[in-house]
This record gives structure tokens, sequence and C-alpha cells, in this order.
């Protein structure tokens, strides 16, 4: 059965919604037919961004709920007080801050944000996921990637560089989207991740550039991700314009057994 197909409406998650990327993509899936919950850090943000994705996509049933997706403990509380089916979860909360700085729990900001918020979210709400399957989990991840140092995720030997401890995230996301896709496979899980485009965003400054795309552009290739029927099984694989695209890091099944091993003590 394609999602489209059940009497009940589907629901999805994206994390990151507040952005202006992330609020275009839960427009275009509340577009789809979706009932999406934008999950935000900020209540100030998240109330702005929903008036914003109403209107954008002309649907009411969108809401919010906040989590900082930084510390596990929120995100964890967040999947208990859920309710109901996840037919979706967009993973796409994201942060590039120019100086290293560290979560409550000492770990470094970035890597807690944009790796592990993404693991945890998979983690948590791995149970809802079975129970609605078929389902999909679409890592928001970037062709910007690269620099992984296993031996110093947290950039605690190296010189803080944010721009470099960014593109070693989307390397880490796009690896585990690999590793995600194989520990689930038979489950009626699907994991893949992309390259949503270049928008300008708080994001896209803090790295020093600004966007050449639209909002809407930027999220195309999540949102078709996450609603298109014919890819219900297809997994572990990276995206970009809509289509599937060379991933680098994907062959390299020992780095990424290492990086699951090591985020997974987390």
């Amino acid at each position: 059965m394609t999602l489209d197909e059940r009497a009940e409406k589907p629901v999805a998650i994206v994390t990151g919604a507040n952005g202006v990327i992330g609020k275009a993509i839960a427009a275009g899936i509340a577009r789809a037919g979706f009932a999406v919950v934008m999950v935000c850090r900020d209540e100030k943000r998240a109330e702005a961004a929903l008036k914003g994705a109403r209107r954008a996509s002309g649907s009411s049933d969108l809401r919010f709920e906040l989590a900082d997706l930084s510390r596990r403990e929120s995100v964890f509380a967040l999947a208990a007080r859920w309710q109901g089916r996840l037919d979706v979860l967009v993973n796409n909360a994201a942060i590039a801050p120019r100086r290293r700085t560290e979560t409550p729990e000492g770990i470094e900001m970035q890597f807690a944000t944009n790796v592990l918020g993404y693991l945890w979210m998979m983690r948590a709400f791995e149970a809802v996921l079975r129970r609605s399957a078929p389902a999909r989990v679409v890592n928001v991840a970037s062709y910007w990637a690269g620099d992984l140092d296993l031996s110093d995720l947290q950039f605690q030997r190296r010189h803080y560089d944010n721009d470099q401890a960014y593109r070693q995230s989307k390397q880490a996301n796009r690896m585990l989207t690999v590793a995600f896709a194989q520990r689930w496979r038979g489950l009626g899980i699907t994991v893949n991740s992309c390259h949503p485009g270049d928008a300008n965003s708080t994001l896209s400054n803090a790295l020093g550039f600004g966007g050449s795309e639209t909002p809407e552009h930027a999220a195309a290739t999540p949102v078709w991700l996450a609603t298109e029927p014919s890819l219900r099984d297809v997994s572990g694989q990276y995206f970009a314009n809509c289509r599937t695209a060379r991933c680098v890091f994907a062959a390299d099944t020992k780095s990424i057994a290492e990086l699951d091993a090591i985020c997974a003590k987390y």
C-alpha cells in the first residue's frame, strides 16, 4: 500500500522547520496531503514558521513541537510524548556556529546537532516508524561534505573551523544513512540522504555564502523523497536534483561501521 492509498492521512516530522529550507520542506509535504509536525527549538520562531508554512501550503494541518536536537534527553522526550503514526521523518536541523561551543553534556555543538541529532531522532522514533511501515527517513545532507576525522569528531585536537565542521557533519549524515538503511532492511523503513539545494539562510550566511535558489527549489528534493510513491522501496541512496547521485563515501564500509559504532555510544 502506498502512502497516498491509505485511508488515514499520513504524518511527517520535519526537524529544523523554522529555518528557510525546513519551513519550505514542511509546506511542500503539507501540500502533498500530509499532516506535518514542525520540530523547532524556539517557541516564538516556531510560531512564526508555522504561520508561514500554513500560508505557503494552503493547509491548516500543520503544528509544531519543541525540542532541542543537540540534547539527547530532549529528543527522547519528544518521542515519549508522541501519539499515533509517523510515516516520514525528515532530519533537517543543522547549525554552523563560528566558534566552538559545547552542549551542557560537553558535546561539541555542531556534532551534537547535525550528526547526533539525526541519529537520536532515528533511534527515538524507530518503534513508531516500524509500527507505521512502510515508512521513510530523509536525511538532509549536502554535496558540501568531507573532512571527516574519526579520531577527532568534536574538534578537540584540530583547530575548530565551522566550515570544516559542517562538511564533516554532512559526510557523517551520508554515511550514517547507509548504516541505518542496512540496519533497517526488511523492516519497512527506508533511509535516504540528499543535497537540498542552495538557498540564502542563516546557515549559509554562517558558512560565508548566500544562496542562488529559492527556498521552494532548495526543498524540492527532500519533499520528493518524502512523498513520491515510486520511492517506497528505495533505501541507502544519496540524491540531488530529484535523482540519484554518486556518493563517494558510501563504499567505505569500514569507516561507516566505525562512525556508526562511535555515534552509538552517545
